[in-house]
């Protein structure tokens, strides 16, 4: 560990330049070296509005049920894995709708009308939503496990991929409400029934077209998998459980190029990302970790070492996640990753990863050092003394907008078998909440935090956004067997907050690897726009930055991934969304909603 440096992080606050003026007039493509000051943003509790979320999804219509395998045993590991869903705009009216993903039981024999299917809501604007899952038709009955958004043929309409184990699917938006399967048109049809997982919209290439990531976990027979306990791979503290995936076949991923016709193109035996091999792959992302310009790509790996493959610029990618200090554990060991949040959680112009892993284990926070590695700050930044849940969903948060990104994470067994068993697991758990102290360190605060983080479930996808466009984040929670969770937050906008919901010209129309910097007095953020992560799942396309006290955002600065251009936005207000379009500026504002 960078012992030396972690010192120099707890005795002061790590943000950009030494006066303002230099924090304003320094662009974020300069960023190399962290340097110090005062933060004008405070990071004592006592400054801290309380916040609590309260679960609000029944309230809102979201009534139907998560359906994924058998309730009380697991005798495929298909029916463990659970999935993701979204929060996005899918009719562009500024306000977040949602959409549920669904799986299926074993050998089920549905009623006419009766099988489960993933569901699209829209949002009502006044906390309620409808169902119009009928109209869409996005109605599909299957396994399906991750889902990323992105507008792949800039018609300025956001369309879904969504992984399913069997066969994936491509929907084009048409922008009345209504989506199109064009999987094969598209050329993403395969016959080979595979377990896509997660997936991940980016433009690799930097040619103004959305490129796809996707992840496959494992290469899946349930006629040919072992019963539940059948060997030591079988069994989990001497229960007998479902099988894998230890044991089981991995597959490998796919990078598909968007050849800008509306169809793509497999390259990944030409990207290189094959040379990685069969991982049991399960949560990608997509951000320049090395500030270079240009999109890397992270992978969270099951029960094997994680992926980060480095861009090359030229079409191709190098596997570089051993030697940067990202595929294992702190002490060398392969992990049960499962989901991933990306945030510059220090402020120190460097993106670091936050992984979720399997019971037993903590997860991870890598901090990035700045030269092209990072450095397992699990246990130094308080976040490692929590090892009793299986964890998945996560994000990097600001809930309470002052300024430094919090981690909040959703746990959930896989295990239904090990109730009753004394060994200090259960099957549903609650979720957590670590509050960002502001010097590199983290406190459990999960205990004041509300009913909303205290509610046991078994969870798996998480989605974070302002869905009620109030000001502060809310969390939308996929729970397996059981209704999904809204968790509405309550009290986060008591402090300012900034906005942006960014449109591509040069670019990529949804703005996938745009970067933005916020300056507020002597504190500056960064954030890209992304598409997929947390586990499986697709969160608001739009960036928000907590402000602190500040009434105004000094400095917006907003960087273009194809062109690599540079807008400024100076004397912002606070408190309110911003549209801003490449080459054009602000084009539009709104304010919040207010309950």
């Amino acid at each position: 560990m960078n012992l030396e440096r972690r010192r120099f992080l707890g005795s002061s606050v790590v943000v950009l330049g030494s006066t303002l003026l230099e924090a304003l007039t320094t662009p974020l493509w300069r960023w190399q070296k962290s340097q110090t000051l005062h933060a004008s943003v405070s990071s004592s509790s006592s400054s801290v509005s309380a916040v609590t979320f309260v679960d609000v999804g029944r309230a809102a219509g979201l009534n139907i049920p998560n359906v994924w395998g058998a309730i009380d045993h697991k005798r495929s590991i298909i029916e463990a894995k659970g999935s993701g869903l979204a929060f996005f705009d899918f009719d562009n009216d500024g306000w977040l709708d949602i959409y549920l993903t669904n799986g299926d039981r074993l050998n089920a024999d549905w009623a006419p009308g009766q099988a489960p299917t993933s569901h699209l809501y829209k949002n009502n604007r006044d906390g309620t939503f409808t169902d119009v899952t009928e109209k869409s038709g996005l109605a599909r009955t299957g396994w399906q496990t991750g889902v990323c958004v992105g507008d792949y043929d800039n018609d300025g309409w956001d369309d879904l991929f969504c992984c399913f184990w069997g066969h994936n699917f491509l929907f084009h938006n048409n922008g009345d409400g209504t989506f199109t399967d064009v999987t094969r048109k598209a050329g993403l049809y395969s016959a080979q029934v595979r377990w896509g997982s997660g997936c991940t919209w980016l433009d690799y290439n930097r040619d103004g077209h959305l490129d796809l990531f996707v992840c496959n976990y494992i290469k899946l027979d349930p006629v040919t998998i072992p019963a539940p306990g059948h060997d030591s791979l079988c069994q989990w503290k001497g229960i007998p459980v479902m099988c894998g995936p230890r044991g089981l076949a991995a597959d490998t991923n796919i990078l598909y190029h968007n050849n800008g016709d509306g169809t793509f193109s497999d390259v990944s035996e030409k990207s290189g990302i094959l040379k990685v091999g069969p991982r049991y792959s399960i949560t990608p992302v997509s951000y320049d970790f090395d500030n270079d310009g240009w999109p890397d790509i992270y992978v969270a790996v099951d029960s094997e070492p994680s992926i980060l493959l480095h861009n090359n610029h030229d079409g191709t990618f190098n596997e570089i996640g051993v030697a940067a200090g990202c595929a294992y554990s702190d002490d060398g060991h392969e992990q049960a990753g499962m989901g991933v949040a990306v945030g510059d959680y220090d402020c120190d112009g460097w993106l670091d990863i936050f992984k979720t892993n399997f019971a037993d284990d903590t997860c991870n926070l890598y901090h990035n050092n700045g030269d092209g590695t990072f450095t397992d700050e699990t246990f130094s930044s308080g976040i490692g003394i929590n090892n009793r849940y299986v964890a998945w969903g996560c994000g990097f948060v600001d809930y309470d907008n002052d300024g430094w990104p919090d981690i909040i994470q959703v746990n959930g067994h896989v295990y239904p078998e090990i109730e009753g068993h004394g060994i200090g697991q259960q099957f549903k758990n609650p979720r957590l909440v670590y509050r960002n102290l502001g010097h590199g360190r983290f406190q459990d605060v999960s205990s004041e935090m509300g009913p909303g983080i205290a509610e046991r479930f078994s969870s798996r996808g998480a989605a974070f956004g302002d869905f009620d466009n109030d000001g502060d984040i809310d969390v939308l929670v996929l729970n397996l067997n059981d209704l999904p969770s809204l968790l509405r937050n309550d009290g986060g906008n008591a402090q300012n907050w900034i906005k942006l919901k960014l449109i591509g010209t040069s670019c990529n129309r949804t703005a996938i690897g745009a970067r933005v910097r916020v300056v507020a007095g002597k504190h500056a953020q960064i954030d890209e726009v992304h598409s997929g992560g947390s586990v499986m799942s697709q969160s608001d396309l739009r960036l928000h930055f907590g402000l602190g006290k500040s009434e105004v955002a000094d400095l917006i600065e907003v960087k273009w991934p194809t062109t690599q251009k540079i807008e400024k936005f100076t004397n912002i207000k606070a408190n309110q969304i911003l549209t801003i379009r490449e080459g054009s500026g602000i084009v539009g504002t709104m304010k919040p909603n207010s309950r």
